[in-house]
């Protein structure tokens, strides 16, 4: 195939010496769950295998220990020849593919009351309280990062990467807040990164020097009392002058208040930084953090930010995403949307298999396939929402015959709601990806057909498919029929008036978006930069202490007056997703928006809405109530087709409401669809 000419710079290679990557664009590192699952390993070879597949120039694994108190990793010899079905998987799908091993060492939010860190200090979001090491605790630290990027040497990775941010150990051992150390390991800037610079120089000795060697430096920590800009250049050389091949940039600490990686960050809004960085070194600088089509990436090389563009999670959403680039079909990538709902949230909750909300094959590619169909059938599917979507492109790449039934005007149901709230504009992806998947795979749409029992029967399908999705629970309370009364998707779609004083009845993610949508005023912040820095507190161009030191954030907001509210007695939001509920509360916080919980609606009238708010009699005297009280099934349509004595099966929100979840439909949907 002919170079490309739509990203030049992207499909450019990269020469480091002694090896060449063959593009500048590299799967970031992340972690699966696959590391610890059964069969992980195999798994792993044909997740990555996959990846290598659709054209990526480097992949990194997600992050190995190089020690029992670090974490789960790579430090016996033992461990050395599962890796290598992970390797030689990579190297066999693409020999042109270089794949390092992340080297993580947690420090103190290891896993394992063992867990040791420069001082013990706890972190807010640790587990345990670590040990400090002492001096020949240091060395043994030091030689084992050594030792486990001779163990990646042997197993055949191309290389490592060693993670020195977010807050594990090496970034401990930089800040004064978890460095309180008096020795030569602590005290001045110097001797705080001695450790990471340290382990860089071992590193290097036992690899030699034609192993790629990658560091990942905190650029912008978030935090107030992190990093100065000059420690951050003075950290960047001297990792650079102890022998690595790449410096790789992070933004923010685990325990920062700022959302760096979440679908309300605009994208590429970090990569300006690298580019301040890139100037000051001679050693090629990777970026990260929102960047998500190739048209992203190549703007983000030619505006000079980076020489090799990182991303982890849309490798996850769509494994050809560089294959699609190559060969111009950029609008059959199915886009990350950065929502974090199957990767991100089961990885940090270490109780459910990472995935991907708009591909779950992801993490899955031994156990879910869509293979030809020995027998293709002809299929009804009703509703195009994003069950009937899934479950519909699926059946029809499958080679089966579909026929897409939708009663409104336009494909998305639900995510026809979620593109509209301020922040979450990639929902709009999705639906470009399904509209293009339906021409490409020859569905037969029919919109604006509320298609009838009766109708499906006269068409003689082989097998029908009901994905009528959900209608909103409205709650029994007098008054309820009020005229300030509004449903939610009324007040998503503007259809109707809401005043001044607003009282929201739930507080699930439908509660939380409405919140959002009617507090904010102004530019979206995920579509501009400079207004995400504003809403959150960052400095790009001064670059204060951590990009936030001294920096008040200033939201835009409406002068409503918001109540939110729920009948759990938990914390409101808690059901949200870990990774992106924090920032979605402190964001509704700084607006104003009234949080309450343990509420027992009365009555709703002239007045307003009155409640019992843990026992207590209020009258909140608002001018419109909108209500998000939940979902019911909507099965109409399927207990017709029963009636007609027509087999039927019922899939994503109809199957089963509850809290409304893309995630479980798409899901759900894919996996019936691999199988019919």
């Amino acid at each position: 195939m002919n170079k490309p000419t739509s990203y030049p710079l992207l499909f450019s290679p990269l020469d480091l010496g002694f090896t060449r990557l063959k593009n500048r664009a590299i799967m970031g590192s992340m972690h699966t769950g696959l590391e610890e699952a059964e069969d992980g390993f195999a798994r792993m070879a044909a997740y990555y295998a996959e990846r290598a597949r659709g054209g990526v120039g480097m992949i990194i694994t997600g992050g190995m220990s190089p020690n029992a108190e670090g974490g789960m990793g790579l430090h016996k010899d033992v461990n050395a020849s599962r890796h290598r079905l992970v390797t030689e998987a990579v190297h066999a799908a693409a020999p042109d593919v270089k794949i390092c091993l992340q080297i993580l060492h947690m420090g103190s939010l290891a896993h394992t009351p063992d867990c040791v860190a420069p001082s013990a200090i706890k972190s807010r979001i640790g587990a345990f309280s670590p040990r400090a090491l002492d001096e020949a605790g240091i060395d043994k630290q030091l030689n084992d990062f050594a030792n486990c990027a001779l163990l990646a040497q042997e197993a055949g990775y191309d290389g490592v990467e060693i993670i020195g941010s977010a807050g594990y150990l090496l970034s401990t051992f930089l800040l004064e807040r978890t460095n309180q150390r008096t020795d030569q390991w602590g005290g001045s800037f110097d001797n705080r990164m001695r450790f990471p610079v340290e382990v860089v120089r071992r590193v290097r000795a036992a690899v030699g020097p034609s192993f790629i060697v990658i560091y990942r430096v905190p650029a912008m920590d978030m935090l107030e009392d992190g990093l100065s800009w000059d420690e951050v250049v003075q950290l960047s050389k001297a990792v650079e002058a102890a022998g690595v091949n790449i410096v790789s940039t992070h933004f923010c600490w685990h325990e920062a208040p700022v959302p760096t990686i979440a679908t309300m960050v605009p994208r590429a809004a970090f990569t300006q930084v690298t580019g301040k960085l890139r100037q000051l070194l001679s050693v090629p600088l990777i970026t990260s953090n929102r960047i998500n089509m190739p048209d992203v990436a190549e703007a983000v090389l030619a505006r000079g930010d980076a020489d090799l563009i990182s991303m982890a999670r849309p490798m996850l959403a769509d494994p050809e995403i560089m294959l699609k680039a190559q060969q111009g079909r950029e609008d059959e990538i199915n886009t990350c949307i950065a929502c974090n709902q199957a990767c991100l949230d089961h990885g940090f909750d270490g109780l459910r298999q990472v995935s991907c909300l708009v591909n779950p094959r992801a993490c899955h590619e031994t156990t879910l396939n869509y293979l030809p169909s020995k027998a293709p059938k002809n299929l009804a599917v009703i509703g195009a929402g994003p069950s009937g979507l899934a479950f519909a492109t699926v059946a029809a790449q499958r080679g089966h015959k579909v026929t897409l039934f939708e009663a409104s005007n336009e494909i998305g149901g639900q995510f026809n709601l979620a593109k509209r709230i301020p922040g979450k504009e990639e929902f709009h992806e999705t639906l470009r990806y399904f509209r293009k998947m339906i021409d490409v795979h020859g569905i037969d749409l029919r919109l604006n057909t509320a298609v009838s029992a009766a109708a499906v029967k006269a068409m003689a399908f082989d097998e029908v498919i009901v994905a009528t999705g959900i209608e909103p629970r409205m709650p029994v309370l007098d008054g309820i029929d009020h005229p300030k009364v509004v449903g939610y998707i009324d007040a998503i779609l503007g259809r109707a008036p809401i005043g001044k004083r607003v009282a929201i009845m739930g507080a699930g993610g439908i509660g939380f978006d409405v919140a959002q949508m009617i507090s904010h005023a102004g530019p979206s912040g995920a579509l501009d930069v400079q207004v995400f820095a504003r809403e959150w507190g960052i400095d790009f161009s001064g670059h204060p202490r951590g990009g936030v030191a001294g920096i008040q954030p200033q939201l835009a907001s409406t002068d409503r007056t918001i109540y939110l509210m729920q009948r759990k007695t938990d914390k409101v939001g808690n059901g949200l997703g870990r990774t992106t509920g924090w920032a979605h509360r402190l964001a509704l916080t700084r607006r104003g928006v009234k949080m309450l919980n343990g509420v027992e609606y009365l009555k709703i009238d002239d007045a307003g809405l009155h409640v019992r708010v843990h026992g207590e009699a209020r009258l909140l005297e608002v001018d419109t109530v909108i209500v998000c009280a939940g979902q019911l099934s909507r099965r109409d349509v399927y207990e017709q087709l029963l009636a007609l004595d027509i087999h039927a099966t019922v899939i994503g929100g109809a199957f089963e409401a509850g809290e409304l979840d893309a995630k479980r439909a798409i899901d759900h949907a894919s996996r019936l669809a691999a199988v019919v």
